[in-house]
């Protein structure tokens, strides 16, 4: 959809805040879009680009295989915005020097404003608090460039050529600890770019659909509906787009959530008259997990199993010529070969890999969306909010929650405790402010005594956490009555369990799910 709107193009050096400059562009109304550093000019040069912003990163402009860029972007007649490594390279290609700094700048750093009449620092505080991450820093600016701010540490903090519309900040705007970061940031996007803001989620619902018909054609679609967020705006949107043209599958893998088939099917079925077919597989699933209790064996064996569930299905729906995937844009960037150690690289995949006969052209409506924008996606399709605001739940399901073996009992166990938790956090007032809550099962059994009898039963442990982004989390400070009153809960009504625990790992050291 670049092409399309008046955009702001983010070159990739490897920063771990990347996608955080993108979302803040985003936030201004304005599209953005991400790209390697090394992306050929061609792809680089496109309609209704504004401005370009070159990343951070963790190597220096002089380390043996540094990533860079084309020096023919800087001519593209845009403007450009270096920050951190950004700017460090775009000294280096234009005639600067840099040097490896006495004392590095690590985390928060106090900037003073040089030039109050700057393009970037029009309307904000002499003295600003930033976010400071670089050992190197310049010692000569390029030809052109002059001085718009400075630190004990770094003595060019931010510099420009106005002239050439070449601006660079060393330390990151796009963090929230950089107090007038978002400022700094409209202040390039729309006073130096002169982006007028007007991309939103309306707009693209509309580009979408028009987008989704000219792929699709005449053709039919199947998608696979899992009852997440991704999946269920997804289908919504074509179902907007295509009509009847459009199957959706839900495969029921007996590891849902209690209840979930019946809300999913009911849903969009009922409410929203989607064409649904329903696999209800459990049988299927549980009798390959059988005995096995290695994590990667579970996940391997679902996601071999789902793919011939789904197979069969799209086979009965016949005359198929698409497969829609809820891919987003953190799995596609995060799918790119971007130069940059502190870049992570995986392969996406929300079906898990089709079989090859299975011909199917991709549709990926979302490919452009962050997880927020999502959501905002589906409130503006008219999703009920318990869709659009629903916490993460994994592919494999409960089999990530059921440590151990699984079994259709241990499976129900799980699913009335998780169902308790979730119903109380809702009645507290408390899941919306929690990014991720549930239940794990544990393969272990404790003592305990119910009434005058002992008891040898299960213990779960209740996890809760609070997220920006999901890369870090903290655990949820949840009261200390309502733990007490979920754990009474769980042992008078769920009778094979005896003792609750509450997990207070954060993540790092911790991953959020337990397996």
């Amino acid at each position: 959809m670049s092409g399309e709107h008046e955009s702001i193009l983010i070159l990739d050096f490897g920063s771990q805040y990347t996608q955080l400059i993108a979302r803040r562009v985003r936030e201004l109304n304005v599209f953005s879009e991400i790209l390697p550093c090394d992306a050929a000019l061609e792809r680089v040069r496109r309609p209704g680009l504004k401005g370009i912003v070159l990343s951070g990163g963790p190597q220096s402009v002089y380390d043996e295989n540094a990533p860079s860029m084309d020096p023919e972007i800087y001519n593209l007649g845009v403007p450009v915005l270096g920050i951190c490594y950004g700017l460090q390279l775009m000294m280096r290609d234009l005639g600067g020097e840099i040097v490896a700094a006495d004392s590095a700048e690590y985390g928060p750093a106090s900037v003073e404003i040089e030039d109050p009449h700057s393009p970037m620092f029009i309307g904000l505080d002499a003295r600003q608090f930033v976010w400071a991450s670089h050992g190197d820093h310049i010692s000569k600016p390029a030809p052109g460039f002059v001085r718009t701010a400075s630190s004990r540490n770094a003595p060019f903090s931010a510099l420009e050529d106005r002239a050439n519309q070449r601006f660079g900040l060393q330390f990151h705007p796009e963090v929230h600890h950089t107090r007038q970061g978002r400022e700094m940031l409209r202040n390039f996007v729309h006073g130096i770019c002169g982006c007028s803001g007007d991309w939103s989620m309306r707009a693209f619902i509309d580009e979408a659909i028009e987008q989704v018909r000219e792929q699709v054609g005449d053709g039919k679609v199947v998608c696979g509906l899992s009852g997440g967020v991704d999946s269920s705006v997804m289908a919504l949107l074509l179902h907007r787009a295509l009509g009847d043209r459009l199957t959706c599958i839900f495969v029921d893998n007996g590891l849902l959530r209690k209840g979930e088939a019946e809300q999913v099917l009911g849903d969009f079925r009922e409410r929203y008259h989607l064409e649904v077919r329903h696999a209800a597989a459990g049988e299927r699933f549980l009798d390959k997990l059988a005995g096995v209790t290695e994590p990667e064996r579970k996940r391997k064996i679902i996601g071999a199993t789902f793919i011939e569930v789904f197979d069969e299905e799209a086979e009965a729906v016949g005359g198929v010529d698409f497969l829609a995937q809820g891919t987003i844009y953190p799995d596609r960037i995060e799918s790119a070969a971007i130069k940059g150690p502190a870049t992570t690289i995986k392969t996406h995949h929300n079906v898990g890999g089709l079989p090859d006969h299975m011909k199917l052209d991709l549709v990926e409506p979302l490919k452009d969306l962050f997880k927020d924008e999502v959501r905002k996606l589906g409130h503006e399709l008219g999703l009920d909010p318990a869709f659009v605001g629903r916490h993460p739940f994994p592919g494999p399901g409960l089999a990530v929650r059921i440590l151990g073996e699984i079994t259709s009992e241990r499976v129900r166990i799980a699913q009335d405790c998780d169902a308790i938790f979730i119903e109380e956090l809702r009645e507290a007032g408390l899941y919306d402010s929690t990014s991720q809550a549930f239940v794990v099962l544990l393969p272990v059994r404790t003592v305990g005594v119910m009434g005058d009898f002992r008891t040898y039963g299960n213990v779960v442990a209740i996890r809760a956490v609070e997220t920006q982004d999901f890369m870090t989390a903290d655990w949820a400070r949840l009261p200390v009555d309502f733990l007490s009153r979920v754990s009474s809960r769980i042992v008078n009504e769920v009778r094979e369990v005896n003792r609750v625990v509450y997990d207070i790992t954060s993540k790092p050291p911790g991953t959020i799910e337990w397996e």
